[in-house]
């Protein structure tokens, strides 16, 4: 992500398909900060024409993030968790850019990423107390569980404000603005 002190240089000419892809990522960024969702739903990559940026989830226990999209770009970090949720913000033929929920981005190959959605409770409350999972969409409904900030969910749908979540055999509500795996407002069906 840009730095917001620094300014972004101006480009000429003909642009690089990787200041392509982070043109197309900042322009869906502001598209949603600014509430333009029908400007952000048209932002599409350019390989899979599925909407950029969006959340997928790691298939595999051991997935390399790499600086950039070959396997010629050395390996910035090894992930070991199936089944996290990253953000995807760009394409590059079989190769997609990611982002975490730290902020740490490179390149994967495209097979090791699974359209299944997966969503982290508040990693950002990391010594919080445990996150009621509720049995209905209210914050007074009875809890069935209480999940420690990090747990990785599945999440089943969400209406913008609340998530239906499973894990370990439990099923339940989180309000939807403390999952790192969906989009504030977005509906998931």
């Amino acid at each position: 992500m840009a730095n917001p002190t620094r300014p972004i240089p101006s480009c000429s000419g003909l642009a690089s398909p990787r200041s392509q892809a982070l043109a197309a990522f900042i322009a869906a960024a502001i598209a949603l900060a600014y509430g333009d969702t029908a400007r952000a739903q048209q932002a599409r990559g350019q390989v899979s024409g599925l909407p950029l940026p969006r959340y997928v989830s790691l298939k595999s226990d051991h997935v390399n993030l790499r600086e950039g999209p070959s396997k010629d770009h050395a390996t910035k970090w090894i992930y070991q968790r199936a089944g996290l949720p990253v953000e995807v913000t760009a394409e590059f033929d079989t190769w997609r850019r990611i982002r975490d929920s730290e902020g740490a981005d490179g390149w994967v190959f495209h097979s090791l990423l699974s359209g299944k959605r997966t969503a982290l409770v508040a990693p950002w409350k990391k010594d919080a107390p445990p996150f009621p999972l509720r049995a209905d969409p209210e914050k007074d409904a009875k809890p069935v569980a209480n999940l420690a900030p990090g747990v990785i969910v599945s999440v089943k749908s969400c209406d913008g404000k609340w998530c239906r979540v499973k894990i370990d055999g439990y099923n339940g509500y989180l309000v939807q603005t403390e999952l790192w795996g969906v989009y504030p407002g977005e509906k998931v069906e």
